[in-house]
């Protein structure tokens, strides 16, 4: 069970990613040299939002959540929770701002298509959605180098935890053992 959903949540990050990075190139290289073009470029985009961003983010985010419940040292680790806090603000991210300005951007392109808008309310909306881009891809980012480099955060406590003779210690002093009580080099 663990490793399924390992390689689901493996999955869901990898589709995540690569549907943030498609977007970013779609913006970059779509033809958008007239109204008609710039709308059907707008239509993909909402399109690779709906049918990339969404599934993965609910594929990484379900299996993580599954994956803490499931292997219970996981409720233990500082990482698992921040990337569990991380995951819910690229929920946020994703939903309410990529997805909604993917498909309100795309409608508006078609209205301007048609002649009823201006095209110099798209400029706001396109810097808007890059910064929303740029953040989510960050945190996406960030939660596969703490899946991977998995950090331990809760150092201090277990200093604290320690007995008084180890914690007073110079480093590389002898440290008794809990065993025979016989000393031993740090």
């Amino acid at each position: 069970m663990r490793k399924t959903l390992k390689i689901l949540h493996t999955l869901g990050s990898c589709g995540l990613i690569g549907g943030l990075g498609a977007i970013m190139v779609i913006l970059l290289v779509a033809p958008q040299d007239t109204p008609g073009a710039y709308a059907d470029m707008r239509q993909t985009i909402s399109a690779v939002s709906t049918w990339v961003l969404v599934p993965s983010l609910g594929v990484a985010l379900v299996s993580g959540l599954l994956a803490m419940s499931v292997h219970a040292p996981f409720a233990d680790k500082g990482w698992v929770w921040l990337k569990a806090a991380m995951g819910i603000l690229m929920f946020k991210g994703v939903l309410t701002v990529i997805v909604a300005e993917a498909n309100y951007t795309a409608a508006l392109a078609e209205r301007i298509a048609r002649g009823e808008a201006l095209a110099a309310a798209l400029e706001t909306e396109l810097a808007y959605e890059w910064a929303a881009l740029w953040t989510v891809m960050a945190l996406s980012v960030a939660n596969v180098v703490l899946g991977v480099w998995r950090p331990i955060f809760a150092r201090r406590r277990q200093a604290r935890a320690r007995p008084a003779a180890h914690r007073n210690a110079e480093p590389g002093a002898a440290q008794p053992t809990e065993a025979n009580g016989i000393r031993k080099a740090a």
